[in-house]
Formats: C-alpha cells, sequence, structure tokens
C-alpha cells in the first residue's frame, strides 16, 4: 500500500511539472526561466517518472538521472541531431537539443542535487 501511496505521488509531481514545461515551452521566451529553470526542472521531471515505476530501492538515482542529463548534453556538443539528419522542428529534435551549454550541466546538477536532498 505504501509504495501505491508513493506511485500516486511521484504521478502527481510528475504530471505538475510535465504541464509546467509544457507552458514553459510554449509561452515562455525570456532569459531566465525557459533557459535555467525548465533545465532544472526536467532532470527533476525525468527523476519522478523513474519512481512512478520504481517508487524505493535506487538510492542514487538522482546521480543517475544526472548521468543521463549528461550524456544528452554530450550528445548535443558532437550534434547529433544534425548527424542523424533529425529535423530541428521534429519532437525528437525538441527532446534531445540542438544546443550544447556548460550552464545547462550546471542546472541539471542543482536540480538532481535538490532531488537528492529533498528525497
Amino acid at each position: 500500500m505504501k509504495h501505491k501511496k508513493l506511485r500516486v505521488a511521484y504521478l502527481i509531481v510528475f504530471l505538475v511539472l510535465l504541464f509546467t514545461e509544457i507552458l514553459i515551452g510554449a509561452f515562455v521566451h525570456d532569459a531566465f526561466v525557459r533557459p535555467y529553470v525548465g533545465d532544472v526542472l526536467v532532470v527533476i521531471l525525468i527523476y519522478c517518472l523513474i519512481r512512478i515505476v520504481k517508487p524505493t530501492g535506487i538510492k542514487l538515482l538522482p546521480l543517475y538521472v544526472f548521468i543521463f542529463a549528461l550524456l544528452v548534453e554530450l550528445l548535443q556538443l558532437v550534434k547529433i541531431v544534425d548527424l542523424l539528419g533529425i529535423p530541428h522542428d521534429s519532437i525528437v529534435a525538441i527532446m534531445v537539443g540542438t544546443s550544447f551549454s556548460f550552464i545547462d550541466i550546471i542546472c541539471y546538477a542543482v536540480g538532481c542535487g535538490t532531488t537528492y536532498i529533498t528525497e
């Protein structure tokens, strides 16, 4: 029963974050919220998605999510979207991203660190 309640809690947080990310992507065109807050929230979103399936038992999950985000950012560095010929306006390109930034890595670390401390 405890796992079911945890899954529901993570599902609610996931849905709120997903809705927030969609709103940021669609309506926020500033120099702070969209590029920085969005990156902090996206790793928390991924964390919650995994926790819906596996609500306990992965102590280092924030670290694993950070490593995943770091790998995605490194794919941006090598221009994976261009190498694979994926159109920049496709959903895949939007999800993977097309521009590398060291600041994004800091944002991912902040999000994962916040998740680790919160949990």
